[in-house]
């Protein structure tokens, strides 16, 4: 098989604006296959991403972590003590979380996840990046070249 240089748009995750360099292949009957290996890894890479990332988590990316942690609406609602409408309205982007929820949800998501130790400095870390200024993430671009291994691409 060899490798087709072309980014695949991922937007089997849900959300909009993920990349993946490496995923594309020839197959030996010349056919054009997309191949994620290791989807648990990268998955992984894009709730660290969001979790570490500055300013305000969009509906889509609110949705992506709830589903990673394996929560429904009901659930999430119930941790932060909000109606499950609620973090629907937040997920459809119809109205805003405010920053201590957000703050919680990055939080969980970090133990629940495995995505690293949170001590005080770590709180404070997450609470300082779930400003309410606009979402200015922009693509993920994410290396996948080497299968089943994913690393963000600056």
């Amino acid at each position: 098989m060899n490798a087709k240089a072309e980014a695949y748009h991922y937007t089997e995750c849900g959300l909009p604006n993920v990349w993946i360099q490496g995923t594309r292949q020839i197959d030996d009957d010349g056919e054009e296959t997309v191949r994620i290996s290791n989807p648990n890894g990268l998955h992984r890479l894009i709730a660290r991403y969001l979790v570490e990332s500055v300013g305000a988590l969009t509906g889509a990316e609110l949705r992506f972590l709830r589903s990673e942690m394996g929560m429904t609406q009901a659930q999430l609602g119930l941790l932060l003590h909000r109606e499950r409408l609620t973090v629907s309205r937040w997920e459809r982007d119809e109205t805003t979380m405010d920053g201590s929820a957000e703050a919680l949800i990055r939080i969980y998501a970090t133990i629940k996840l495995g995505l690293g130790r949170v001590d005080d400095a770590k709180v404070e870390e997450i609470s300082a990046k779930c400003v309410a200024a606009a979402n200015t993430r922009g693509k993920m671009r994410i290396d996948g070249t080497i299968p089943g291994s994913y690393r963000l691409v600056a």
